[in-house]
């Protein structure tokens, strides 16, 4: 997978898309056997070198009372993703992100990571909300 396009490609074939824009859909992913979901979010960026990236991200808190200091070490706990403050209509979320280069891209990591993304992010939304289904 060289280019966006192929990447929507698939997205749309695979994945429920609930959202799209030149460079960025969204889809939402069924999680569990509760009927839970998550909507990741998948967008081109590019790096310093000129490099494509594809970013994947989930929404899974309001930051509201939330420590900095807890979610740094979360990260430190993370294999795949990391944790991040984003605004979502002025408020800031903490969000569940991960990066990969094009040139690592295919439809098999592609799948595992999206998946992957949407499990562990539902599970810290599940235990940061107290078992809400926001995102």
């Amino acid at each position: 997978m060289q280019t966006f396009a192929e990447i929507e490609e698939y997205i749309r074939e695979h994945y429920k898309v609930v959202h799209a824009e030149p460079f960025m859909l969204a889809v939402d992913v069924k999680v569990g056997e509760e009927g839970r979901s998550q909507d990741i979010f998948l967008a081109e960026l590019k790096n310093s070198d000129d490099r494509r990236v594809l970013r994947l991200e989930t929404n899974v808190a309001p930051l509201g009372e939330y420590d900095a200091e807890k979610c740094l070490r979360v990260n430190l706990m993370l294999r795949v993703g990391y944790l991040a403050v984003g605004d979502l209509d002025g408020m800031p979320f903490i969000k569940l992100c991960h990066n990969l280069t094009y040139d690592l891209l295919n439809p098999s990591s592609l799948g595992y990571f999206i998946n992957h993304l949407a499990l562990l992010g539902d599970s810290i939304e599940d235990t940061l909300t107290g078992g809400e289904d926001l995102f």
